[in-house]
């Protein structure tokens, strides 16, 4: 190999693991926002947001650099029942005529080694903003066939719905709910 590809091989190489901003895939639904909840302590209903879009910055050398800035379309809801999902979207859930968005910006993140981390920020929904923290793995990154570069990561968290004014009486295994957010990036 001459001396000119090897230091254009280098350059890209070097290129591919810089610190980069990424759009959320979600044109080809690449990325999901899903929850799930106890349904009585009998059984779990799941459910996901179809509407979603936001950004972050990926370093792979210093992941403590790490943020994310994400908005919800809350009234995309769809627990796959019509009806279900009108009562979610209603004034004892959502309230998506009041609370139309929820959103989640980053405001730290804990690197813990092998592709782990703990992402922290705010999360506002109903109007209400709390902290939370979500366990991260970085499932990985690199070129995709379309000539641009991806990163894809997948989180959970879960929190008390009372901390965002839900006080709907589902029984006490349905107080807590769980989200898992698979979300995969195009360099921007």
């Amino acid at each position: 190999m001459n001396k000119f590809a090897l230091l254009l091989c280098a350059a890209l190489l070097g290129s591919a693991a810089q610190a980069a901003e990424y759009t959320i895939d979600t044109k080809g639904a690449h990325a999901f926002i899903q929850f799930r909840i106890k349904h009585l302590g009998y059984s779990w209903l799941y459910g996901r947001f179809d509407d979603f879009s936001g950004n972050f910055f990926f370093d792979e050398k210093a992941p403590e650099k790490s943020s994310i800035d994400v908005d919800i379309d809350v009234r995309s809801l769809n627990s796959n029942h019509a009806e279900r999902d009108k009562h979610l979207r209603g004034e004892d859930f959502l309230f998506v005529e009041k609370f139309p968005t929820a959103s989640f910006k980053s405001t730290s993140y804990k690197d813990l080694g092998d592709g782990k981390g703990e992402l922290t920020g705010d999360l506002t929904l109903r109007g209400i903003t709390k902290p939370v923290t979500i366990a991260v793995t970085h499932l990985g990154g690199g070129s995709d066939p379309w000539g641009g570069y991806r990163q894809g990561f997948t989180g959970t968290t879960e929190f008390p719905l009372k901390d965002f004014g839900i006080d709907y009486n589902l029984g006490p295994a349905s107080q807590t709910v769980e989200m898992i957010l698979d979300l995969e990036g195009v360099r921007i």
